[in-house]
């Protein structure tokens, strides 16, 4: 997935909002994580769970990179459901590699 596919007609604001940052974030890595998570769950998220979310986005992407490859650490504040979801949606970083095995 290369950009956003999904409308955002039958969201209400707040979730526009997000889906439009999660698809342009800093970096590309992660547009296609935060963008692909969106895309698939926000229109189902609490608002327990938006706010969470914001709360994620609010972060460096860089720092979020890290964490989700497992590069750095995760913060004990993120080790949530929530994350852990929005992880699975990484995007293959280095498919060179996995071709090689």
């Amino acid at each position: 997935m290369t950009g956003i596919s999904r409308t955002s007609a039958d969201l209400d604001p707040r979730r526009r909002r997000i889906l439009f940052r999660a698809w342009h974030r800093g970096i590309r890595e992660m547009d296609l994580i935060l963008g692909q998570f969106a895309e698939a769950e926000l229109a189902t998220l609490s608002d327990r769970e938006l706010d969470e979310l914001e709360t994620i986005m609010r972060e460096e992407d860089n720092d979020l990179v890290r964490w989700i490859t497992g590069e750095k650490p995760l913060p004990g504040r993120y080790a949530t459901a929530l994350f852990a979801r929005i992880a699975a949606y990484r995007p293959d970083f280095d498919p060179v590699q996995q071709e090689a095995e």
